[in-house]
């Protein structure tokens, strides 16, 4: 079903990531970590949809997103810092597999902690606690919404930065030599999500350490 949103709002939260938030449709209902298909109706983009995670609660009046800008890519997003209060975006959907299982570990890497912030945000609202939130980025500056999951109650994250000599948190990348350091309870969930390459990569990983395939989530399923 299609629904028309339009932006109420346009934050930015690091310098090349936006949260947009827009007027929720009464009928729109979805699940923490679900997505839609957004497409903005500008000159030049009108036809091209794409998949965005929505942040915000199910019970919220609005509805957010959090959209990471790559001006070098020649695309939709390219376009995300010219939007403006009043624009509208066709949306589609809800859809998306990863969606909560519990509490567990999360590990994202750039833009792909989207789908965590709803789900981890539930769970403090539930009162669930026990979550483990690993987090690869290139600078400390890309860091999407540091500051809430440093506070989040429940929430215990983990940055790994891989293009920063001078971080303040853990220099490298995350592998499996990183996980089998942080991981004892290989029976709880596992949530990843990022670019295709770390999804594989950890999906992988988390298997070689003997983590059951019904524990390991993504969006290619539960």
């Amino acid at each position: 079903m299609t629904h028309e949103l339009v932006l109420q709002e346009i934050t930015p939260v690091t310098h090349d990531t936006y949260q947009l938030m827009f007027g929720r449709p009464k009928d729109f209902t979805f699940a923490p970590g679900q997505a839609a298909e957004l497409a903005f109706q500008k000159d030049g983009i009108k036809d091209e949809g794409r998949p965005f995670t929505m942040v915000s609660q199910p019970d919220e009046s609005s509805l957010s997103f959090v959209i990471k800008s790559y001006p070098d890519h020649d695309g939709v997003t390219e376009h995300v810092p010219d939007l403006g209060i009043g624009d509208i975006a066709q949306a589609d959907g809800p859809f998306g597999a990863i969606q909560d299982h519990g509490a567990g570990v999360f590990l994202a890497a750039g833009a792909g902690v989207t789908p965590f912030i709803a789900i981890l945000k539930k769970h403090e609202r539930e009162g669930i606690k026990g979550d483990t939130l690993i987090f690869a980025n290139k600078t400390d500056d890309d860091i999407i919404l540091k500051e809430t999951w440093e506070s989040l109650a429940g929430v215990d994250p983990i940055f790994y930065i891989s293009d920063q000599d001078d971080t303040a948190y853990t220099k490298g990348k995350v592998d499996q030599a990183e996980l089998e350091k942080l991981i004892t309870d290989k029976t709880q969930p596992f949530y990843i999500c990022g670019p295709g390459g770390f999804v594989d990569a950890m999906r992988d990983a988390l298997k070689d350490m003997g983590v059951a395939d019904d524990k390991i989530i993504t969006e290619d399923g539960w």
